[in-house]
């Protein structure tokens, strides 16, 4: 058994952030530890208020973990402000992991997740130290300054080539039949993943499950390609064993089970 530590946003439909992140691991059969650096008062219908766990409360966090129990790999979610990257990334420097960035910077209904400050921080001091981040298209759009979607190829070796790490392109927020996730590899590889899209309105938590997907094959050692093949099998299991389900009033979870 494998152990993941998840630092992310709680969410308290348990749809997305730290709680989908332990529904996934556990599916998967491993364990997850969590550190938590927001509290979220949210339903399926949308995010009512956010509060930040205060940068104490957060390295206090970081420490029991990391003094205690041994990771095989993390993944990160919602960073909600430069301070708390900051805090972070200042332990994460001396993990020797697979690191998985699910850069989250707007909720699905669109409450922002992450301010500008901490979006720049992440980007010059987080990406450098991951094995992988996993931005939907306009995530993508927003790392590379760009305002098109015409080139997303494009986009994708511009910033796995300016951070010198992988990055999955979701397509969840492109149009048609068939959803495409594209890993572009720093070294000019990229490797298609190619679904049919499944009509449901129970699609909250599926980067939070994809990311965590990727980084617990990541420390079974898997190769990265590999990972996110088979994260992306999870991802579509998951939301066809959830698209009938009857939970909330608005965009209900996935079922990684």
């Amino acid at each position: 058994m494998k152990t993941i530590l998840t630092i992310a946003g709680s969410d308290s439909c348990a749809g997305a952030g730290i709680q989908q992140d332990l529904k996934t691991i556990s599916a998967l059969n491993h364990y997850a530890v969590t550190v938590t650096t927001a509290l979220t008062a949210q339903n399926t219908c949308g995010v009512r208020k956010v509060m930040r766990v205060p940068e104490d409360m957060l390295r206090a966090q970081l420490e029991a973990v990391l003094s205690d129990i041994h990771i095989d790999a993390v993944k990160t979610g919602m960073i909600p402000d430069e301070e708390s990257a900051k805090v972070i990334v200042s332990f994460l420097k001396h993990v020797e992991v697979p690191i998985v960035c699910d850069p989250v910077m707007l909720s699905t209904s669109g409450t922002p997740l992450m301010d500008d400050n901490c979006i720049a921080y992440i980007q010059g001091e987080l990406f450098p130290l991951c094995a992988l981040v996993t931005p939907n298209i306009p995530e993508a759009m927003r790392l590379s300054s760009s305002t098109t979607v015409d080139n997303l190829e494009r986009v994708g070796h511009f910033l796995a080539s300016h951070h010198a790490t992988s990055f999955l392109l979701k397509g969840g927020h492109g149009i048609g039949n068939v959803m495409r996730d594209v890993l572009f590899c720093p070294d000019g590889h990229t490797y298609v993943y190619s679904s049919p899209k499944i009509i449901t309105s129970n699609l909250h938590g599926t980067g939070c499950t994809l990311s965590s997907a990727v980084a617990t094959f990541l420390a079974e050692g898997l190769p990265l390609p590999k990972a996110v093949e088979n994260a992306k099998l999870l991802i579509d299991s998951a939301i066809w064993k959830g698209k009938d389900l009857h939970i909330g009033k608005g965009n209900g979870p996935l079922w990684p089970f």
